[in-house]
């Protein structure tokens, strides 16, 4: 029996929609709003004096507990209920926000960020199997993309909320936020909300969150570590990397065996589910990786307030939700494989004109390239989601969205994690000419970061010192951005080799719409 078979189809659907849609709100906000405050954590006096590895960490814990979390939630849901399980989620991203909202040091925040990315992994697919049950067949893909569209909401907001509450406020408010929809989201729940159980029941895989959380952490830990003081030739890096990689295969396997998989590998068979998921971890790893240099950049570089920066990212977010529509009626004239594969391209492109872009740039030219960025960012997601899981048979589009879902968040993961310690090396190899005449304990304290060095900058009264670190920071954003360009650029070649010739397969709607987003 399936969730189409227990549908109560409640007489007032509407109420039920808007308090998911009301809810999922914080998954997105909280994808885009902590960039804000990275410049304020990183401040030696008034923030966290987190070092980049330690930023790192407070961007790519929510990823990665969302990213692993994500089966485990869908099977507690079929067992628990639904509902249930949406509320245990939205509690703890209440009680986590608290906590990261008045951290005391960098490893409370990257836990805090840890259990946040798993209470928003079991928010998502339990709000899924909810609007499942609660809307026919022929109202099911009008509420899914209701549902949808609160992922540009939160991600456009998510600067902006931030701006103005690190301006007026401190770092932590930006977690504050949270409490308020939380409260809301709960009391909609009690009044509105069913709470869904899956007459077959998939059992938990608690053997597979363990191997693919550990051997995603592991790895994430030792690339991140290489771009600290140890280098790539540490045994702590390679060791970590390699002990990651063996996790990950023995989670593979695994699931390769097993007859209910919570993460099916079989699926990767198939060419172009194969191409169009590595296309979208590409995207998403320059992505990731773009955002956190470019906060650092107008905020720290260029001296932008908070709120100015959240507006200067505001054209990049509208034109994703531009591109989105754009992109399904270009792919349904041309095809997936021109369409997507030349919003990669684009993006690509986008990330390497980030190479013109200095101290003194008219920040109408950063928002021109945000915007064309956007619109091709949306053009290339929506159609090759679509076209992924078309490719498979009607019976495996659940699981093929479910590993879909995944392989992005384990994209930005690395994302995060590559670019984020490309951007702290090219750093620190730029400015230790500037810092080589400081007694021993100013340079080690000058070095981590570009935020570090304007500290110790400050205290010594050395100008010069602060302008060498905007220019070493502006020197290795340049290598950062042809990193993530590199990858981008990949992606969209492997589109158009992967879709070439090909006609896109018409999106799913109705019921099929369903067991596509669940």
């Amino acid at each position: 029996m399936t969730v189409r078979d227990l549908s109560i189809y409640p007489a007032r659907p509407r109420p039920v929609l808007s308090v998911l849609v009301f809810a999922a709100v914080l998954i997105w906000i909280d994808t885009s709003i902590l960039g804000i405050a990275l410049e304020h954590l990183a401040d030696p006096a008034a923030g966290l004096d987190a070092t980049p590895g330690q930023l790192q960490w407070a961007v790519g814990a929510y990823s990665l507990l969302f990213a692993t979390a994500l089966f485990a939630a869908g099977a507690l849901g079929d067992r628990y209920g639904h509902r249930t399980i949406l509320v245990l989620g939205l509690l703890g991203f209440g009680a986590a926000s608290v906590w990261a909202a008045w951290a005391g040091d960098a490893t409370s925040l990257i836990l805090a960020r840890g259990l946040m990315g798993l209470g928003g992994a079991m928010m998502m697919p339990t709000s899924m199997a909810i609007i499942g049950v609660t809307f026919p067949p022929e109202r099911r893909a009008g509420a899914i993309a209701a549902w949808s569209a609160s992922s540009g909401v939160g991600v456009a907001l998510g600067p902006l909320l931030g701006g103005v509450l690190v301006d007026h406020f401190w770092w932590g408010s930006v977690f504050l936020v949270n409490l308020p929809v939380v409260v809301l989201a709960l009391i909609g729940i009690a009044l509105y909300v069913p709470n869904p159980r899956q007459a077959h029941r998939r059992r938990p895989d608690p053997a597979g969150l363990v191997l693919s959380t550990g051997g995603l952490a592991l790895l994430a830990y030792g690339l991140i570590e290489a771009g600290q003081d140890t280098g790539w030739g540490s045994p702590r890096v390679w060791i970590s990397v390699l002990a990651g990689l063996a996790l990950l295969t023995g989670f593979a396997v695994l699931e390769w065996r097993s007859a209910e998989p919570s993460f099916d590998p079989r699926l990767f068979r198939d060419g172009r589910f194969s191409a169009g998921n590595v296309a979208l971890a590409a995207l998403f790893f320059g992505i990731t990786g773009q955002m956190f240099y470019g906060n650092f950049y107008l905020q720290g570089a260029r001296g932008m307030t908070a709120l100015g920066t959240g507006l200067a990212f505001l054209p990049g977010a509208l034109g994703v939700a531009l591109g989105s529509g754009l992109g399904a009626r270009l792919a349904r004239r041309h095809g997936v494989g021109v369409v997507s594969g030349t919003g990669l391209l684009v993006v690509g492109a986008a990330f390497l004109a980030n190479l013109g872009f200095g101290l003194h740039t008219p920040l109408v030219l950063f928002c021109a390239v945000g915007l064309v960025s956007g619109v091709a960012m949306g053009c290339a997601i929506a159609p090759t989601v679509a076209a992924v899981i078309a490719v498979l048979p009607a019976d495996r589009m659940g699981a093929g969205s479910a590993v879909n879902n995944t392989v992005r968040q384990v994209g930005s993961v690395l994302g995060i994690a590559v670019l984020g310690t490309v951007l702290t090396t090219a750093y620190r190899d730029r400015i230790a000419p500037a810092l080589a005449a400081l007694p021993a304990a100013a340079r080690d304290a000058a070095s981590p970061s570009a935020e570090h060095t304007r500290a110790v900058a400050d205290v010594l009264h050395r100008p010069d010192l602060a302008s060498a670190a905007d220019h070493a920071f502006i020197s290795a954003m340049h290598i950062t951005a042809a990193s993530a360009a590199g990858a981008t650029l990949l992606g969209g070649i492997l589109l158009l080799v992967a879709f070439r010739g090909r006609r896109p397969t018409p999106v799913p709607s109705g019921a099929a719409s369903t067991e596509v987003a669940v």
